[in-house]
Order: structure tokens, then sequence, then C-alpha cells
């Protein structure tokens, strides 16, 4: 049971259609210091973005992949729309390295706001192509000429009449250029995009039909597990792919089924007829490691980072900082905010199928969850050795992850053993290894000094910021040895590094280091710290000076869109001004708190996606440390939104994980290694926990759609750091809020509970 998208060589070689082209190109390298991949390959075959068939159907093809964002729904919207026909016509074609063009991985909430853009256009093309075909059959002039439900008739007649699509494109092979200056629809004539729409990929899931990679079947598979070397998250160092001593086969020799057993380096597999077969093998394995040299302590992950070796890089500096430290009427102070390194967390292990075939033989074919197919051809080529010619990724749908989980590295395990065998092999890993190995959120710390004026102006902030992130490279290219285990610096700490807050004085740092541990990109990158210290630090300079927070904040912005949507979102959620913290007793205390920010994405100055600000209403329990969120109030602007509801679904999903994030999730580490295992050692938020959640949109059909799969997660941690010092007066400055740091926190500021204290529920 099998999924294979349409070949782009194939359909360019039939006839009876009509298809929006671009000639490859040779893959853009990454920035200095951003990730990316080293591919120097051009297909021999032009990319398609829009193809209309003889028999009808519309196909429509893009590099990026759903996520469970529910693009292929938005992006059928858009194509649709310009070829005025239902939604339901359009196949999308997402993410397959045999079918849809090179526009990179799916990240930076992109996929809209950026990739989206030539597919508008190349149905906007193939719409003219199809009226000026019409218009030759039918000797009409194009200008009298309109379309509707994929037929092109004279306006004002019978839209029945005319000629279909498929009729235009009988015989012919058409094959224009895209053309990304064409003129596209004028967005006051949209039916489809801005209306919501139900998502396209709902019942095959809800059905059970194939659409995830767990559940390819392909004849002749059989099943494989990897053995992990005990130096669990650690990705460079000389021991890696160095330390395995030996491994006793004759310890599974009695495993039924058992097919082989491939080591390669610190890479150990097995290979079985059965799935159970291949578990029994791993778990019976002999194997004999190296000890691991002692490694960084990572028992306190603030100061492990702050040691650590960095090269200061000065991203924006205006007026002199140090200049108003001493100002008359004012204060200064500093600050110091830790972030914590957390786990993708997705539910379901990563898994793959691959089908290796030797030169001559056909080609490899790898079924995989992967964010980025064509990333991921390059370094499976690496791993075996062949030309990214030789290879097809089909990529499926897979447990969500919204950064670099274990989804690639699992391909390369697959890859392997199908090599090793010369049948097809599926690797599913278990929870341990996906929990163990793959590449965490990086930890960050964000120091700050910030000068107020008694009246609540900001006159001086100095930032800088250290985030130890790296590209993670495939686990099987280390452990093989095919690539060498050296940590690289990258430049990921600046997303959103800039405060969105104004002040005459202000200058703004990275300091960028390697990764300490297997790190990389995790759902708002950099971003959702450093706006947790800005807008942390933005309410106490608030608090300090007796000012509303919400005033503060619409004070020191500039942009008027931000304004308008913290005004927005302050009447729906029916802020009362507090120019002071009142103080409240009791063992229950309500805190209500504020954030807002634009989650600005790449290499600094990068691009902003939409704006997202929120309100939160919590309640404290004093003696015992737990909060509960009663109520999250959000919004967004997002610019021109192709289906609201799918914008509506992404910011409930940023709220569940943001919340998640800020009051659980941390990772654990043992003798600087990965200790978390299994769910019950790292907590998620749990349906009992979600509160109630109020999206505010706001009204911006006709500007450019901005990216919505991030932003509304970046000022989470801050509202929810600024509600529970607003209940209880204390500030917490390291996520996650658990009820140990909140229960710590108290008792440093001498406010815990006492049971002879009025236990009545305090508002706000």
């Amino acid at each position: 049971m099998t999924r294979k998208n349409v070949n782009r060589a194939d359909l360019l070689a039939r006839n009876g259609r009509l298809a929006i082209i671009r000639q490859p190109a040779k893959p853009v390298a990454p920035a200095r210091g951003q990730p990316g991949s080293s591919s120097t390959f051009v297909p021999d075959v032009p990319e398609v973005f829009v193809a209309v068939l003889d028999d009808e159907s519309i196909l429509a093809f893009n590099g990026h992949v759903d996520l469970g964002t529910g693009i292929r729904t938005s992006l059928a919207q858009i194509v649709a729309e310009e070829l005025d026909v239902p939604a339901g016509r359009v196949r999308m074609v997402l993410g397959s390295t045999a079918s849809t063009p090179n526009q990179g991985p799916t990240i930076a909430s992109a996929t809209i706001q950026i990739s989206a853009v030539p597919l508008r256009c190349a149905a906007a093309q193939a719409r003219l192509a199809l009226l000026d075909l019409a218009s030759k059959h039918m000797d009409v002039a194009i200008g009298r000429l309109t379309t509707e439900n994929g037929r092109v008739f004279v306006k004002g007649a019978d839209p029945t009449s005319g000629c279909s699509f498929g009729d235009l494109v009988k015989g012919r092979s058409i094959t224009p250029e895209l053309d990304t200056q064409v003129e596209t629809k004028d967005p006051s004539d949209y039916r489809l995009v801005g209306r919501s729409s139900r998502r396209v990929d709902l019942p095959a899931k809800a059905t059970g039909q194939l659409t995830f990679v767990h559940d390819v079947r392909v004849p002749g598979m059989l099943h494989g597990r990897v053995v992990r070397p005990p130096y669990s998250g650690i990705d460079s160092g000389p021991f890696v792919g160095t330390s395995l001593i030996s491994v006793d086969e004759a310890s599974v020799a009695d495993v039924p089924g058992l097919r082989a057993v491939v080591v390669i380096g610190d890479f150990v597999g097995v290979v079985a007829e059965r799935e159970e077969f291949a578990v029994r093998a791993a778990r019976k394995l002999k194997v004999q490691w190296r000890p691991t040299p002692e490694l960084t302590s990572m028992d306190d992950v603030g100061q492990t980072i702050s040691n650590a070796a960095a090269t200061r890089r000065l991203l924006l500096e205006e007026g002199d900082v140090e200049s108003v430290r001493d100002a008359a009427g004012t204060t200064t102070f500093s600050r110091t905010y830790v972030w914590p390194y957390q786990m993708h967390g997705s539910i379901g292990p990563s898994c793959a199928v691959a089908d290796y075939r030797e030169p001559g033989d056909g080609r490899i074919t790898v079924w995989s969850g992967t964010q980025n197919p064509v990333s991921l051809r390059h370094d499976l080529s690496k791993l075996v050795g062949r030309s990214e010619a030789d290879f097809d990724i089909e990529r499926m749908e897979a447990a969500g992850c919204y950064g670099r989980n274990c989804a690639d590295d699992v391909c390369g395990d697959a890859l392997l053993l199908s090599r090793a065998v010369g049948q097809p092999v599926r690797v599913q890993l278990s929870r341990q290894d996906e929990h163990l190995w793959e590449p965490k959120g990086a930890g960050q710390v964000i120091k700050v000094t910030g000068t107020v004026t008694n009246d609540g102006a900001i006159l001086g902030y100095d930032f800088s910021t250290r985030y130890p992130s790296n590209d993670a490279p495939l686990l099987a290219l280390l452990l093989s040895g095919v690539e060498q285990p050296a940590s690289r610096v990258f430049e990921m700490g600046d997303r959103t590094a800039v405060s969105p807050y104004e002040s005459p004085n202000r200058r703004f740092v990275c300091e960028d280091l390697a990764s300490i541990v297997r790190a990389s990109w995790l759902r708002g990158v950099s971003a959702l710290p450093n706006s947790f210290a800005h807008d942390s630090f933005a309410d106490e300079c608030a608090a300090i000076t007796g000012t509303d927070p919400l005033e503060f904040r619409i004070r020191h912005l500039k942009d008027e869109r931000a304004i308008e949507l913290l005004r927005a979102v302050a009447q729906r959620a029916g802020w009362q001004p507090r120019p002071k913290r009142i103080e409240k007793r009791g063992r229950f205390l309500r805190g209500r708190g504020v954030a807002y920010a634009r989650y600005v994405h790449s290499r600094f100055p990068g691009f902003g996606a939409a704006w997202a600000a929120w309100i939160v209403d919590l309640v404290v329990d004093t003696l015992t440390g737990e909060v509960t969120v009663e109520r999250v109030v959000i919004g967004q602007d997002t610019g021109t939104m192709i289906n609201p509801d799918g914008v509506r679904h992404q910011i409930h999903g940023n709220v569940i994980q943001v919340l998640s994030r800020s009051l659980k999730e941390r990772v654990r580490f043992s003798d600087g290694k990965v200790a978390a295992r299994e769910w019950s050692s790292y907590p998620i938020l749990t349906f009992a926990e979600v509160p109630a959640v109020e999206v505010v949109l706001m009204p911006r059909q006709g500007e450019p759609p901005m990216g919505a799969g991030e932003s509304a997660s970046v000022p989470g941690p801050g509202a929810l750091a600024n509600a529970i010092f607003d209940a209880t007066g204390v500030r917490f400055f390291a996520p996650p809020y658990t009820p140990e740091t909140i229960r710590a926190g108290l008792a440093r500021a001498g406010r815990t509970h006492q049971p002879d204290q009025d236990v009545s529920r305090v508002g706000s």
C-alpha cells in the first residue's frame, strides 16, 4: 500500500495538457551562518506549478509540505481563485521531489507569505492561456470572454456554454514559462480567498485512508530497528561514530525471522521479517561500547550557555545606552532570562520506508515525514554515495514537529538497512530513541539592562542573546563516519532580537556559539525566548513606574497595526487599566498579563510574519504552586487570510503548544546527556488543562498575506509570566513555570501561603 505522486517528467511528456513551468536552477547557497543544504544538484526536467489536463483535472504543485497546518487547503484555494473553479477541483501535490518545485524547507511560516506567490501567478497565467485558446477556437475577442467552473464562455452567456478547460487543451502540449509579473485577480473580486474552507486532508485521516508514513507498505518490505550509542543526544566530538567495540550477533541467533545485523561505525541496526521480531532483536542484541568521555555539565543550563565561548555580533545600535544610565529621574536595572532545552515531543515516533536500488535497477525511493524533502535527498545521496538524480522522496503525513525532529534521521536508518538487505525496509523509532535523540529546541540566555524614566518612558535598552543552535546533521551520516561530527556555529539568535518597544538609546547583540547538545530549531526559534525577555522587561518597567501595562506598550510602539491589534485584543478581553499592581492575599490569586510581538524571521534584519498579542487570565495556587490558565484572548493580524478557519486552527495550536512549553516542558540531563526517555519524564499539557481561547482576527483583506504558522506562539511566554507577576507580585525569569518553580520563587520572596491566611479566591 503506497501512494505515488504525479511525476513531472511523465506529466510533461503527456499529450493533452497545459503546464506552467520554470526551468530548474542551481539551489541557492545558504547565507553565512544560516542553515541549509550544500547541494548543487540541478534536475534536467523543468519544474511545474500548475497543469490543466484534457480529462478536466487541475493539478497544482508546491515544494512545501503540510505539517497539519492546513496549507494543502489554502494553496488549493489560491489556485482555484485565479482559475475561477471550485477549490475541490484542484489537486494539490506537496513536497515530492519527483513532482514539485524546489522551494526549500517548510520553515519560517513562509509557505503562504512567500512560496505561494509563484503558484498564484502560475494559476493566473494558466487562465490567460486558456482564454487565448478559447478566443482562437471560438473566434471571439479575449475581452468578451470569462471563466467559471472550468469553462470559458462569452460574458453574459450561459455558464455551461463555450468550452471546457479539458476540451481546450485536448491534443495539445502547451508549456509556457512562469511569469511572476502576470496580472493576478484584484482582491476585491475574491470569491474563495478570504472565506473559510473545510480542510481537505481531514476526511482521509478520519476514515483511515493512507496518509501517514507509518502506514506505508510495499511488496517485499522488511522491518528494521536501530540500537543507538550510549552518548544520547550528543552529535559532536571525536567519540561520535568511533565508540563501538563489538556486536555479538550470536546473542540474537534465536530471534525468528531475523534477516541481518547491520554495523557501520557506530550505526547498529537489525532487520527482520516482522516488526515484533525486529523489536525483539534490537532489545536482545549485545553491544559493547567504549565509555563516553566526560561531557559538559547541563545541570544548570543557563550557566553552561553563559560560560560557553561565543562570538559577539552587533545587530543594531542607536544612541548611547551607557550615557543615560545615571540620568536624573531614572531607574536602571538588569535582568537575565533563561530558556530551557525543549523537545518537539511528536506524539508518534518517527517512521520511514526506504527502497534502495542498485544502479540500473530502478530508482531509490524513500517515504518520509520530512519537512525538507530536497535537503533530505541531498543528505541521503551523501550517505550512500549516489547521485541525487537517483532518488525520489515521497513526503507523507507524520506526527507534528514544527522543527527538526527525527523524521529525517529515521530515513537514513531505513536507507542503510535497505541497502544492506537489498529489499525495502520500514523503520519506526521507539519512544526512547525519539526522546533521547531528536534535536532539541535550543536553550537560550538573554541579558537586558534598561533605563526607564520615572514618568514611564524607556530611555535606554541594552540587549544580548545567546542561542547555541545547530543544523543537527543526519544522524546516520555521523554514526557511520561519512560526515565528521564537528559542531558548527550558526547565527540563529537574531529572530525578533530587536524589541518592538522603541527607545532613543538602544543596542542589540547576538552572541553566536556552537551547539552544546544536539539541537535545532523549534516553533518560534529564538524569537520566542527573545520576545519573552522583551515583554517581561517592558512589563517590569511599567510596574516600576506605575504605568498601566497596556498603555505602556502602546506608548512605546510606532507600528500602527500593532497598536490597533493590542487595542482590539484589550477590548475583547475587557481590559481594565491598572496603573499600579494591587497587593493580593490568599491562597488562590488571580492575575492578568499582556504581551505583544511580531515574529521577525531569518538573518537580521529579516522579514516580518504576522502580528500577534495575548491577554491571559490565570490563577496561582500559592500553596501548591500550580498555575491554572483560565482564559486566553489572542489577536493576530495576518494580512489577507486565505482560509480564516485555517488561521484560527493555527492560533489554537500555537496557544496549546506554548502553554505546554511555558508551564511544563524542560529537557532534563544526566552527566551531560539527555535523560528523558518517556512521557512521564517529559510531561506535556493535557486536555483538561486547555483554557478557553478567544481569537481576534484583524480585518486586513487586500493586504499582503503574512506567515501564520508560528507568529501566535511568540508573545505567549511573556504574557504568562506577566500574569503570574500580576497575581503574586513575583517575577519569574526562567520557564517552565512548574509548581516547583512557583513555590520556590514565592518562598524566596517570602510570599508562600500560610494555612491561617484567607483561602478564598481573590479577584483582580
